[in-house]
This record gives C-alpha cells, structure tokens and sequence, in this order.
C-alpha cells in the first residue's frame, strides 16, 4: 500500500487530471449531492497530516531575518495583487473563479516547499520556516484580502471563513504538533524521523484526491455542457505562476546565497492550494465552492510542473552546488 501511496505522491501531474476526469464521470451520470457528506472528512484527510510534520519551533531559530521578511512581502504585498489583477483581465465576468485564483495566491508554502527546496539543494531550515510562517500569516490574511479586493463582486462570508479557518487550519495544527511529540515519546525521535515522518504526505495527497473528485463531481454538468471551461484556466495560471517565478529569481539572485535564493523561489511560489481548497468548499458551500475550487484544482497541474522543471533548471540559474559562493549582504 505504501508503495503505491508513494507512486501516487510521486505523480500528481496525472493523478490530479485522473481525479478530475473521475469525477466528473460520476457526477454526470450519478447524482453527486450525497458526495457533500464526504467534505469535511476528506479536507481533514488533506490537511491533519501535513501538520503532524509541521516543525512550528523553526520560526525561533536562525538569523535569516532579511530573507524570511523578502519572501513574505512577495508572498502578500505583491503576488496576491497581481493574482487579483490576473482574475479581473481573464474573469471579470466569472467573480468566483476569480476569487478562487485569489484564494490560491493568498495560502503560501505547503510541504512540496520544503520537498522542492531539498530536491534543488536548497537551505531547508530557511524553507521550513518559511513555510510555517507563510501558512500562519497566510490563513490570517485570506479572509481580509478576500473582503478588501473581491467584497465588491461576491459576498465574502468572513465570519464563516475564519470559522473554516479555525477548523481546517488551526485545530489540525495543534492536533499535528500534539501526535508528532506522542509519536516521538512513543517510538523515539530517530524511528519517527527514518520509518513515520514520509508517511503523512502520502495520507495528505489521498485527502487532495478526494476534494478534488467531489468539486468535479458536483459541477459535472456545467463541465460538460461547456467543456473547454477548464482548459481557459491554463493561461491565467500560468501568467501567475511564470510571474512569480521570474520575480523571485531575480530578487534571489540579487539578494541572496544559492542556498538561500532557492528558498526563496520555492517559499514563494509554491501555494498551499491544499488549504485554498478546503476553503472554498467548506466556506462557500457546495455549489459556489465547486465553482471556486475549479481553478484551484487546475493549479496543482501547474504548479507541480513547473517546480519540477525549475529545479532542473535550477544549476543553469544559481550556478552548482560546488561553486555557489556565499554572498555578503
């Protein structure tokens, strides 16, 4: 089972489409209202175990005060603007498309931040509490951006918002930190580090799986009736992801170490489109938060891409390993 968890992790590029198309099935030929049951469970599939791993102690350590602060005005002083300005050029007549293109923005760093920044031979310790710091600020911040930019088109239900909030982000939190430490007491910090720790993402990925089936599912009828809905969504994302990754090269590049520069792509970049999902579905109700959840879904198509070819890109960009000189600042 292991195995085939792992193999699943390993290809999201197809599993997610495979998710997708499966869903959409279902919901076409079968009524999908029964499937509503099943979101609150699955969203705590998606989002307890990415926390068991969630080191919150990394926030105090370390000295790297200006490359934590460079990421996190990137991350909420320029990206959701720009992914806002990206939602009016493509879906001025589609608010809640584009609130869900804003949501995704909004909820920085995810575990594939740290995954990716290790595959790149980036600076971990950066990454993780880039990470930490993101998904907390983050989940602050989303449902006062989403009032402040998108208030005038949709009503945005903030009180239900920072309720979802508390349940979906806060309370696994807690519960994540509280089963890593009784793991740790039980079976010891080294068998929890080499055996356990690489265990949760896979249960985290069936939990993505999941919602993503049930958002398809419950709009497969306005899916198939206009078929090419989910294709548009490819050019606005990719416009906001190939923005923000020629922006945070550049100011890594600029302001940074290779080790550190990395970090900072990966820091930026990467959405937690896990936790923008359970949003939309949980906040917004079944029919408006399909509706959201569509382009949060495709994002994960292209965001797993183009990490992947960013870091064999990333030598050509930074330079080595070996001849990455540390850079005074």
């Amino acid at each position: 089972m292991w195995k085939l968890l792992d193999q699943i992790q390993k290809n999201l590029i197809w599993a997610i489409p495979a998710s997708m198309i499966l869903g959409i099935v279902v919901g076409y030929i079968t009524n999908p209202a029964p499937l509503k049951a099943l979101i609150i469970p699955l969203t705590f599939l998606m989002v307890y175990p990415m926390m068991i791993n969630l080191q919150i102690q990394k926030v105090f350590s370390g000295q790297d005060y200006k490359l934590q602060l460079v990421t996190q005005l990137i991350n909420f002083a320029v990206v959701p603007f720009f992914a806002f300005g990206i939602g009016q050029l493509f879906f001025a007549d589609r608010p809640l498309v584009a609130l869900g293109l804003l949501l995704a923005s909004l909820l920085p760093t995810s575990g594939m931040t740290i995954s990716w920044t290790g595959f790149a031979k980036g600076n971990l310790n950066a990454a993780v509490k880039m990470t930490v710091i993101g998904l907390i600020l983050g989940s602050i911040a989303t449902p006062f951006y989403a009032r402040w930019l998108m208030g005038a088109a949709i009503e945005i239900p903030l009180a239900d918002i920072f309720r979802q909030i508390i349940v979906i982000v806060f309370l696994p939190m807690l519960l994540g930190v509280a089963t890593r430490l009784l793991l740790i007491r039980v079976v010891g910090a080294d068998k929890y580090n080499k055996s356990l720790k690489q265990k949760f993402p896979a249960f985290s990925t069936l939990g993505v799986l999941g919602v993503v089936f049930v958002a398809m599912a419950l709009k497969a009828e306005a899916i198939v009736s206009k078929p090419m809905i989910l294709v548009s969504f490819l050019v606005p994302l990719a416009i906001l992801y190939l923005g923000n990754f020629v922006l945070s090269t550049l100011m890594g590049k600029l302001l940074f170490n290779r080790g550190d520069a990395i970090a900072l792509v990966y820091g930026t970049v990467m959405r937690n489109l896990s936790i923008a999902l359970a949003i939309a579905i949980t906040a917004f109700g079944g029919e408006q938060g399909s509706e959201i959840a569509l382009i949060i879904a495709m994002a994960y198509i292209i965001q797993v891409q183009a990490a992947a070819w960013y870091v064999k890109l990333t030598d050509r960009i930074f330079g080595p390993v070996e001849q990455a000189l540390p850079q005074i600042s």
